[in-house]
């Protein structure tokens, strides 16, 4: 066989390696489970999702290899996902100081369940666009 058959095409810039489409395809597997658990199991999607091993896993591995997906389309998906985990962790905070007092409790089961609402939708969401190798809004 010839030398040209073992080497493999350059990549160009902004494209990233297969490894880590495979790694962020484990990233939203690892959340999904979280989230899977949460609706089958005793616990709730929002604390499935911010307090289990499989989804601190996943945002660690995001920290760990967010440097080798800059400036490729999979920094979406990196920021997409660190900052779904991020913010469901601020909308519960934020929901229990509501349930403390009597008055916000209804507005802080609500705004738990919107929350969780809004965690299955970007896991889903981002799944997705990664399964079609789109990058997603960097708002």
């Amino acid at each position: 066989m010839a030398q040209s058959d073992y080497t493999a095409a350059p990549l160009q810039p902004g494209q990233p390696t297969e490894n880590l489409v495979t790694l962020t395809h484990l990233i939203y597997a690892l959340h999904a489970f979280a989230v899977f658990t949460g609706v089958v199991g005793s616990a709730t999607i929002l604390g499935s999702f911010i307090a289990s091993v499989p989804s601190i896993a996943a945002v660690i591995i995001n920290y760990v290899k967010q440097s080798a997906v800059r400036d490729t389309w999979l920094e979406s998906h990196f920021r997409w996902q660190i900052r779904t985990f991020w913010f469901a962790v601020l909308w519960v905070m934020v929901a229990v100081v509501m349930i403390m007092t009597i008055i916000g409790l209804p507005f802080g089961l609500l705004a738990l369940g919107v929350t969780s609402l809004w965690v299955l939708y970007r896991v889903v969401r981002g799944w997705w666009a990664l399964s079609q190798r789109e990058s997603l809004p960097m708002d």
